[in-house]
């Protein structure tokens, strides 16, 4: 649970009913854009509103706009017809007590303009004010005090004028509009798609908007709260007191909205939500687009200013499949990346590193806002803001553009699976489970102390959807990494039995997020061109990347996923890899394993964030041996996965062979790359190699055309378990082959027989992980190598290699 900083808002005041003064707001700060200053004003005194008024007998003229109570103003306000008795202006005991309650559920009916028998009546809702005057032309009246911060007064006028307030506070005297004479800023269609969970831009209708309503500059406030007695909205424009600006409800869709004039963005705000208990609960923003630094907790209102220069990558970003194309992704945790650093001055350094390095795209570790910096971002309470950590959203699409025009693709880790329980977010959001399920035992999740969402109501699947599209359309984001998704789709998903109920079919299944993730595939393949989703799924789950409408042998449609992290390889070539060369003879298997299963979805071969912390060692570390064998390990390691079909991953600092496991606290150990360090020349080597794999790789389609099809591979050798060697072949598509040859025994093989086609008249030597300049002892193949008509492993022809001690060489036809 993270803290409520005094910038978030107190907790809710107690009303008890009884006469506010302005003596209430000694030591307040001035108000700010919502209600500005009238210069050289005096002091307004409280008074009675005066039977005077209707010495104006309704000449006045009035302007001709719309208000909230009528479809069109007249052009002059004209005097009520004698046969009416006049009525009295001031609110009843029960609206009275609603409003005072926060349990109004339509605050626009009884306050502002509203033409009554005996005229129009006004009432204003204005805690702590002495004294509410009506201004609308030549027209002035000042309202009666009914106590407790109402006001009212009736003015013998034909029909609703369009007017101001002139509010005495003590010490200050305002002219501000007022927000209960404007129609509501949602349309029927806004809300009728939010009613069917069907609004695909649904930050559009929903949150703070800075926008112009009916000639006057404000926000929009509206948010989705269909449990709540009442909402109003509290920021530090009203002084964290959210009681005299009550929001609407807008029908049967459970969303409340209010216009706020004057109120800009950069404005701080929360909701204060009256539970069905009663009681009041001050809420962020779920839709807010900007957050506070955290641990403050406020949302901000937000306008983006900023204008695109990415066009042209966004024009030919769909011209090839992701599948089908080259893919190396760097992945990053932005704060720890370069401690201290902010978007902009991120953007000034990592587009440089990656391209230099060749990798074509990065994965950002969520950058949703999170309380705690500690979960590394996957425990979202900001789920349509960029972490203020490092800027606003503003900087954050000048990092994303700035790495487009690098040529650097953007994913994003997404977390749509659970939820932190911090009392300011999205736990029981309006007094009752909402985003979660109502189920306490599908709503905890047992692994993380989090609660899981309810994927079977439409209005939170529409907000995970959205929430997708929004990153993509908004940031210009080029695919989604979408975390645990293996906690998603098994109900009993590290549950005990018992801790658990079937499907409708009996199964363990859940049938709603099978749903949901294949809406939200399918929604934002169809809206962005070129995206690509990707799923950390960790079973063998059937058809995660297989289209939404084949279904497959379990009677499921695919998810639709682009690409899946092949958790599997992962882990048997990591547990190969920790081994002594002596028993790798007898785990030979944990390499070629994944060969039988490689084309049963389309795979990203990933070496995260999570396979080098707590208790795992960083890659380098993982190898046995002293530290020339460590790093001559992970360089012949790095060399075979860039040859194993399926796209590469790789997180931050082991691209260098860093020794200590990463930590968010201080991030890579840049210094290791210091000239000054007198082993820098190691890591430098391993950084070089990775440059080197780039490169050659983005440069042969064999190694990437196919990934996805098995005529892309063909095993040379896979059974030389005694040799610990291991050979294949990956093909482009018109057969051009690159050869790939792996020897993780720490001896030299010279003259080593593999059997190649006949074709290929000599090969040559593109990539040696044990060249000299990556710190390796320069056993190389340099010049071109010729086969003979011997055949070997079931081929006409074969060539004599020499195979330096633990690393990786790939040939190509000379």
């Amino acid at each position: 649970m993270t803290p409520r900083p005094s910038s978030s808002g107190p907790e809710p005041r107690k009303t008890t009913g009884k006469k506010t003064t302005g003596k209430k707001t000694a030591g307040k700060k001035t108000a700010k854009a919502t209600e500005k200053p009238v210069a050289k004003k005096p002091v307004a005194k409280k008074a009675v509103a005066k039977k005077a008024v209707a010495n104006k007998k309704g000449t006045q003229r009035t302007a001709t706009k719309k208000t909230a109570t009528q479809q069109a103003a007249p052009r002059e306000a004209a005097a009520p017809p004698r046969a009416e008795a006049a009525v009295s202006p001031a609110l009843d005991a029960d609206d009275r007590e609603r409003l005072l309650a926060g349990t109004h559920h339509d605050p626009h009916a009884v306050l502002g303009a509203h033409r009554v028998p005996g005229g129009v009546a006004f009432r204003a809702f204005r805690p702590y004010a002495l004294a509410v005057t009506v201004l609308s032309g030549k027209l002035r009246v000042e309202l009666h005090d009914d106590g407790d911060g109402f006001f009212s007064g009736l003015v013998p006028l034909g029909e609703v004028p369009l007017h101001r307030l002139l509010v005495a506070y003590e010490g200050t005297l305002q002219e501000v509009e007022d927000p209960y004479r404007f129609l509501p800023t949602l349309g029927e269609l806004d809300l009728h798609l939010i009613g069917e969970g069907r609004h695909e831009q649904l930050w559009r209708a929903l949150g703070a908007h800075p926008a112009t309503h009916d000639g006057v500059a404000g926000t929009r406030f509206a948010v989705w709260a269909p449990n709540a007695r009442g909402v109003r909205v509290a920021g530090g424009f009203n002084f964290w007191d959210g009681t005299g600006h009550p929001m609407r409800s807008l029908g049967s869709t459970g969303v409340w909205e209010l216009f706020l004039p004057g109120v800009g963005a950069g404005e701080l705000y929360k909701f204060e939500i009256t539970r069905p208990d009663g009681s009041r609960t001050f809420r962020a923003d779920p839709l807010a687009r900007r957050t506070e630094v955290p641990p403050a907790t406020s949302s901000v209102v937000h306008a983006s200013e900023y204008t695109w220069g990415d066009e042209k990558w966004l024009a030919h970003r769909a011209d090839a499949p992701a599948h089908e194309a080259p893919m190396s992704v760097y992945e990053v945790h932005l704060p720890s990346w370069r401690p201290g650093l902010t978007y902009r001055q991120l953007a000034e350094q990592l587009p440089a590193y990656v391209a230099d390095l060749g990798f074509t795209h990065v994965e950002l570790m969520p950058v949703a806002e999170h309380p705690f910096g500690g979960s590394w971002g996957y425990q979202v309470t900001g789920f349509y803001a960029p972490t203020a950590r490092l800027g606003d959203p503003d900087d954050f699409k000048y990092l994303v553009d700035r790495l487009h025009r690098a040529g650097i693709g953007v994913l994003m880790d997404w977390v749509p699976a659970h939820f932190p329980r911090d009392d300011w977010a999205l736990a029981e959001f309006d007094g009752r489970p909402l985003y979660e399920h109502s189920d306490p035992l599908r709503a905890a999740h047992p692994d993380w102390g989090t609660l899981e969402f309810d994927f079977g109501r439409r209005e939170v699947r529409n907000f995970l959807v959205a929430n997708a599209v929004y990153w993509c359309e908004e940031f210009h984001i080029d695919g989604l990494r979408v975390d645990a998704v293996a906690s998603m789709l098994y109900l009993d998903y590290s549950r005990e039995p018992g801790q658990w109920t079937p499907n409708e079919h009996g199964g363990r299944e859940n049938l709603d997020a099978v749903a949901f993730l294949q809406e939200m595939n399918a929604t934002l393949y169809r809206r962005v061109p070129g995206v690509v989703t990707v799923a950390e799924e960790s079973t063998a789950w059937d058809g995660v990347t297989r289209a939404t409408h084949h279904k497959g042998p379990s009677g499921f449609g695919g998810l639709g996923f682009g690409l899946k992290w092949n958790m599997g390889w992962m882990h048997d070539s990591l547990e190969y890899m920790g081994r002594e060369p002596v028993h790798r003879t007898y785990h030979h298997g944990e390499l070629t394993f994944s060969m039988v299963y490689a084309y049963s979805e389309n795979y990203v071969l990933p070496i995260s964030h999570d396979e080098v912390v707590h208790g795992k060692k960083s890659l380098v570390s993982k190898m046995p041996g002293d530290w020339w064998q460590q790093r001559a390990n992970e360089r012949a390691y790095l060399g075979y996965m860039w040859a194993h079909p399926g796209k590469q991953l790789l997180f931050m600092g082991q691209e260098f062979a860093q020794g200590a496991e990463w930590s968010e606290a201080h991030g890579p150990d840049w210094w290791l790359l210091d000239p000054e360090y007198g082993a820098a020349a190691d890591h430098r080597g391993v950084r070089d190699l990775v440059r080197d794999l780039n490169t050659v790789y983005r440069a042969t389609p064999a190694l990437w055309r196919r990934d996805t099809h098995p005529s892309g591979f063909a095993w040379v050798v896979g059974d030389a378990a005694d040799d610990n060697v291991l050979a294949f072949l990956r093909l482009d598509a018109d057969g051009t082959p690159l050869l790939a040859v792996s020897n993780f025994a720490p001896v030299v093989r010279s003259g080593y027989r593999l059997g190649v086609p006949d074709d290929v008249p000599a090969w040559h030597e593109v990539l040696n992980t044990d060249a000299a300049r990556y710190g390796g002892g320069d056993v190389l193949n340099p010049h071109p190598v010729k086969p003979d008509a011997q055949g070997w492993h079931g081929r006409p022809a074969s060539i004599r290699l020499t195979l330096p001690p633990l690393a990786t060489v790939w040939l190509r036809p000379a």
